[in-house]
């Protein structure tokens, strides 16, 4: 039996995968917010890697290097390589480095500018192989990925962060910590536009919760109040957006609200899919590949752009692990599947 972890350490989740024999077995995401300190990083791996069970070698991917705990990505991707290769030890460790393949540990720092935030690029690589042509949306909890196949092989026109943002392949917006101050100014409520306070009150999380669209288990951070997840007090916290208490609407309007921020994600995320097939012109049979926890929402842009849509999870090679946490873990299953058929 031949089994390989897959890694994707992300700036508030770690995500592993575990592939025996050509296969993902199980996939799941534990907590970790950078940001609030490194030294739960290698309890998070070790707590992982204990649940997944043993593994002749690892492939890791990451975005954590981001987290503003690093001066530099490239700080970011040396500490993260170290923490893996001292926690996994002694299974050797592999690291994405995007075109350039897996490479050994102790190169990832001098490779920093292709190690970072190259996880999109192994889900894509690997959904081109599967699926030869379409539209890879992978939508998480912070971030949504837009990346076109053609032919058998990524079509990006960016690599780096900086330049994905730039032509559309890459939204800061994602199903869970999305702010909502940053998807509008202004909201119709009683009967009027209303400015929004510019603070964080409450995340696209709550909306998604009042709208019945958020999955279990997506959302592992705490509120932006630290209050419970409950339909209650998400109300509460929309409420604040608009300089009010929940008690002084009706339950309707507050969902009503939720919809309005529900929408202005999806607009955005639509504007971004057809800058993108203006460039790389798909046949129409072409699907929507949708990925990460947002799959509902994919599926919803599928049908805008009048697309089909297609599982991320429902390519060759995930028969086995629940299509949720494969959806939720892809980089993670991807890095695992590619490393697969290679040596380390």
């Amino acid at each position: 039996m031949t089994a390989v972890i897959g890694w994707d350490i992300g700036g508030a989740h770690v995500k592993a995968a575990r592939v025996v024999d050509g296969h993902v077995a199980v996939a799941e995401q534990v907590p970790c917010p950078l940001w609030l300190g490194l030294g739960q990083l290698p309890d998070a791996i070790a707590a992982l890697a204990a649940r997944l069970g043993p593994a002749t070698r690892h492939a890791a991917t990451m975005t954590g290097e981001l987290a503003d705990a690093f001066a530099t990505r490239a700080e970011g991707v040396a500490h993260i390589t170290a923490a893996l290769v001292r926690t996994l030890a002694p299974a050797p460790v592999r690291i994405y480095a995007g075109e350039d393949g897996f490479i050994d540990p102790t190169a990832a720092e001098e490779a920093a500018m292709r190690v970072a935030s190259a996880n999109w690029h192994a889900t894509a690589r690997l959904a081109a192989r599967a699926a030869g042509a379409g539209l890879l949306v992978d939508m998480g909890s912070t971030t949504t990925d837009l990346v076109p196949l053609a032919a058998g092989a990524v079509a990006a026109a960016g690599y780096t962060d900086a330049e994905r943002l730039a032509c559309g392949e890459l939204v800061y917006t994602g199903l869970v910590r999305s702010a909502l101050m940053a998807l509008a100014e202004r909201v119709p409520f009683a009967g009027a536009w209303v400015p929004l306070a510019a603070e964080y009150f409450a995340t696209i999380a709550d909306c998604h919760r009042l709208l019945g669209t958020l999955p279990e288990g997506a959302d592992q951070m705490p509120t932006a109040d630290g209050r419970e997840k409950s339909a209650t007090a998400a109300r509460a916290r929309l409420a604040r957006m608009v300089g009010r208490d929940a008690a002084e609407a009706e339950a309707d309007a507050w969902r009503d609200l939720a919809a309005f921020f529900a929408e202005a994600q999806l607009r955005r995320i639509e504007d971004a899919a057809r800058l993108v097939l203006s460039r790389v012109r798909l046949p129409p049979e072409a699907p929507v590949l949708g990925a990460g926890c947002g799959r509902a929402v994919t599926r919803l842009l599928a049908a805008r752009l009048g697309r089909p849509w297609q599982d991320f999870a429902a390519l060759p090679g995930f028969a086995g692990a629940a299509p949720e946490a494969i959806d939720q873990c892809a980089p993670a299953a991807a890095v695992a599947l590619l490393a697969a058929d290679i040596p380390c």
